[in-house]
């Protein structure tokens, strides 16, 4: 935790303006009556979702109680699952509320705040004995007792924690029964976490896991405020310790070692809090490294190079699109990251962040600005505003004008590819790796299109897991921009990149997948220009098939031009009755079709099916389909973001039956680009005057030209 919170106050506007947003917020909370802790348990924060919209359920930290849930679509539901969710939100508030009222004690020295603070801490070291180990946990949970999770617990403790020793570093005394119940509280929470910490890792021989990290993390905190060096150097060392855990649990390429974006962040929050409770006995981990070197230096390199242009963190497997609670912990540790490495790609994902979190221009908002924001805000001006390269608001190297340069990207241990050239607003990020287990999606060679205004066409991460559409939709294939066969999903399985590589000219990727279906190989050619992307998608099935290419834009089709020999219309879909059918854990699901891009007449050439979509910004995408004879093409009605699925998106699916099929588009954002079929199979592409030839060959695609034809 950042020291010096009451200098912020005091030197910076920022600090200022959120020690009075903070202030304000705790009054509002006190005069509502609603600090009081519950003394039931909290249950599982997962099944707080609406069952029809698949969203979310609304919590306000200012209810006292409550027994009936309000969904954002009006919805009111009831329930004891959705009664153990709420409260897993209350604890955790109050837990927040806690460090709340200690940053504003330290900051404002106004006694009443650290009355607050230590009331609802005292008060959690008091009932805590009380809780149950948890009777209604599922079976697969490591069971805590103010939650269904210990991992939960572990993750709200850190908080009380931080609270405790933020209140002690201010001089505040602790009467003698306070002192004896968060004895008490520490002992039950020391003894619990180190029993589960055994389970996971001599039982289960499962110390990679996420879990660990946090259990980790809890203990740290309570050796902390016991003073206790020897167990924590002890759990710093050990099998499944720190460093132990950064060495199983990261990929040498630096990313979390299941392939999602969310339980990345959450893991470098676990270490984060390590660190900062190891630094209290003089140990330094900020600089530590893995035995492949992994250190948390690399893990916010990879999340900057992960990030799209305007900071947004990608989807991946399981994980929030964007929600409140990730946003505040995205803001935290890149406010710690930036103070401790200042590396210059942190800036944009904190801004992100802070939007997220409210403030529309992306400034220091907030409880973690307040604990863990240094120096001048870095969301009082634009990155690279200034007129030449020189150093920004938070002291990092800027770029000029043009902002932060960053390159295309291989991760090989996590099977992730980023493809960016300057001079082009699209960008793209690719899936070819591991599945990523219990947090997989069944997704290889997946596509993630970026605008520089927008992630044109995302993944979509992961609903709550309460909802039946984690394995329904948002976990299959079909709504990953893949292809699928028969419409059933791909088999868990690994991908393969057979090349990457940047030149003058171009970035140029080829993925493999051989394990998705029996006798499949699928191959997707991506090919990046300073003005266009190419996606050239072989599929050899083995046998006939429904071929099933996707495409998932979240912005709708603006215009389209549709070409001579097709027809337009929404009878006669795939399944004859208007419906799309996906074959989900043996039981077929349906999706509407809306309008239909009929089949080429048997005899001819290829035809391009344009579109263009209007970007947020006024850009535009334009995208061309190169329909060969026998293809099809279909706008689905789908479910929307795992934000609010209930808001539907409407899919592209290009279509095939056969043994094989060959899914060529083309995407630009300055001007139309035109695709031709050579007779040859060659693929000739135009784009301001501008013409390429590409050709597979057994060595991957080969470009010829860049001709100009006025």
């Amino acid at each position: 935790m950042s020291t010096g919170i009451r200098s912020k106050a005091e030197k910076h506007a920022w600090g200022r303006r959120v020690l009075a947003e903070l202030k304000e917020e705790l009054d509002r909370l006190e005069a509502a009556d609603s600090l009081h802790i519950p003394v039931e348990p909290g249950g599982w924060w997962h099944q707080y979702v609406c069952p029809r919209h698949h969203a979310e359920l609304l919590f306000d930290p200012a209810e006292r109680d409550a027994q009936s849930f309000l969904c954002p679509h009006g919805c009111r539901i009831e329930g004891e699952a959705y009664r153990g969710a709420w409260l897993v939100f209350k604890h955790q508030s109050l837990a927040r509320a806690a460090l709340q009222a200690a940053a504003v004690y330290a900051a404002s020295r106004e006694a009443s705040y650290a009355l607050l603070a230590k009331r609802i801490i005292a008060g959690y070291a008091r009932q805590f004995p009380d809780y149950p180990v948890h009777p209604d946990a599922q079976p697969w949970m490591l069971k805590g007792r103010a939650f269904h999770q210990a991992l939960t617990e572990a993750i709200w403790s850190t908080t009380l924690l931080r609270a405790c020793l933020l209140l002690c570093d201010e001089g505040v005394a602790w009467t003698e029964a306070e002192r004896e119940a968060i004895d008490g509280y520490l002992r039950l929470l020391e003894t619990s976490m180190t029993e589960y910490r055994h389970i996971l890792i001599h039982e289960r021989r499962n110390a990679e896991n996420n879990y660990t990290a946090w259990l980790n993390a809890a203990l740290s905190c309570v050796y902390a405020v016991k003073g206790n060096r020897g167990g924590l150097l002890a759990l710093i060392a050990g099998e499944g310790g720190w460093k132990h855990h950064l060495s199983i649990g990261v990929k040498p390429d630096q990313l979390e070692f299941e392939g999602s974006t969310y339980y990345h962040v959450f893991v470098l929050r676990a270490y984060l809090i390590s660190a900062e409770m190891a630094e209290r006995f003089g140990i330094d981990l900020y600089d530590a490294e893995g035995t492949a070197g992994q250190s948390m230096s690399g893990m916010f390199d990879v999340l900057a190079a992960l990030a799209d242009d305007r900071g947004v963190l990608p989807a991946l497997h399981d994980g929030p699109v964007e929600r409140l609670p990730y946003a505040r912990e995205i803001a935290e540790i890149m406010e710690i990251g930036l103070g401790r490495y200042r590396q210059p790609g942190i800036v944009p994902i904190l801004r992100e962040a802070y939007r997220q979190m409210g403030d529309p221009d992306g400034a220091r908002c907030q409880l973690e600005a307040l604990l863990y924001g240094e120096g001048e805000d870095p969301g009082a001006r634009r990155f690279g505003e200034s007129a030449a390269a020189g150093t920004n608001a938070a002291g990092c190297t800027d770029s000029g004008e043009t902002g932060l340069q960053r390159d295309s990207r291989l991760l090989p241990d996590s099977g992730f590819v980023l493809g960016r050239r300057a001079s082009n607003a699209l960008s793209f990020l690719a899936d070819f790796g591991p599945h990523g287990g219990s947090h997989g999606h069944y997704d290889k060679l997946h596509l993630t299109l970026m605008h520089r205004e927008t992630a044109f066409a995302p993944d979509f991460g992961m609903v709550p897991y309460g909802s039946e559409l984690r394995k329904q939709w948002f976990a299959e294939t079909a709504s990953h921009n893949t292809v699928s066969l028969g419409g059933a999903s791909q088999a868990a399985h690994t991908g393969s990149c057979l090349r990457f590589e940047e030149t003058a000219a171009h970035t140029y990727v080829w993925l493999r997948s051989e394990g998705a279906y029996p006798g499949c190989r699928m191959d997707r050619h991506l090919l990046l220009t300073d003005r266009w992307l190419l996606d050239w998608f072989e599929v050899a099935a083995g046998e006939v098939a429904s071929i099933e290419w996707w495409m998932h834009p979240v912005v709708p089709v603006e215009a389209e031009a549709v070409p001579a020999g097709v027809e337009t219309r929404t009878e006669q879909p795939p399944d004859e009755d208007g419906f799309y059918r996906l074959a989900i854990d043996g039981e077929w699901q349906r999706l509407p079709v809306v309008k239909r891009y009929g089949a080429v007449a048997p005899i001819g050439s290829a035809r391009e099916l344009r579109l263009t979509y209007k970007v947020p910004g006024g850009g535009r995408i334009y995208h061309t389909a190169l329909l060969r004879p026998g293809d099809e093409a279909y706008a689905v009605r789908t479910p929307g973001t795992s934000v609010d699925p209930s808001r539907p998106l409407t899919a592209l699916l290009h279509r095939r039956q056969g043994r094989s099929a060959r899914f060529v588009h083309v995407y630009s954002a300055g001007a139309r680009t035109a695709l031709k079929e050579m007779p040859s199979g060659a693929i000739q592409v135009e784009s301001a005057g501008e013409i390429r030839i590409c050709e597979l060959t057994e060595q991957g695609l080969t470009v010829i030209g860049g001709e100009r034809h006025e």
